[in-house]
Parts: structure tokens; sequence; C-alpha cells
């Protein structure tokens, strides 16, 4: 995957695939302080001329890796995430119910960070 760079856009709540100056995909996520500090990515999208190129699994592996170098966990929502992290148990440690529960609720009280 030459070429691509992945940045945190935290304040937007969005991890971006880069190329040649061009948003080329991304992960949208929003972040929860309780019960515990963590990333909650709910979407994940490649546009249709990228896809195949394994920019969404990038993504994904950023995003972890993002979350362990800070400290966070990660209740995965986005069902492509959940995936990938199934696939990766290695770098994608399991979040608690209890964390799952409280992103999930977050969802149902304010839809607008789906």
């Amino acid at each position: 995957m030459s070429g691509i760079e992945i940045r945190d856009e935290r304040d937007r709540g969005v991890l971006e695939a880069v190329e040649d100056g061009e948003v080329v995909g991304h992960i949208v996520y929003f972040t929860l302080d309780v019960p515990q500090a963590a990333l909650v990515p709910v979407h994940t999208e490649v546009g249709s001329a990228h896809e195949g190129k394994g920019i969404a699994g990038a993504l994904a592996a950023e995003l972890y890796a993002v979350a362990a170098r800070e400290g966070l966990a990660v209740a995965p929502l986005c069902p492509y995430v959940v995936a990938w992290a199934g696939r990766h148990p290695e770098q994608a440690p399991p979040a608690s119910d209890e964390l799952l529960r409280a992103a999930l609720d977050k969802v149902a009280k304010d839809p607008s960070t789906w």
C-alpha cells in the first residue's frame, strides 16, 4: 500500500487514508470516556476506485494501533471493523460487554454519533 498516508482527525472523529492529496477512504468514530476511554468506530468507507487495495484493513489496523499507543480501548460498532478484528485478534483485543453496551447506549441517545 505504498503512497497511502493515514491520518487521525480526532476533532472530526475520522481516520483518513490519503493518496496524492485525495481522501480515498475513512473510518468514522466517536470517543467514550465511561466506562473507560475508548474509540468507537461506526462506519468504514473506501472509494470504489480504490477498493481491493487493502485500504480498509490498513485503516482498521491503524485505528487499533492509535488506541494501543494512547492506552484506549476500541468498541467496534462498524461491521467491517468487527469482522477485521475477528480476523486479527493479535492486533484487536476484544471490547468488554460493558463497553459495547455503553457505545450502543451513546448511539441510541445521540444518533448523530452514527
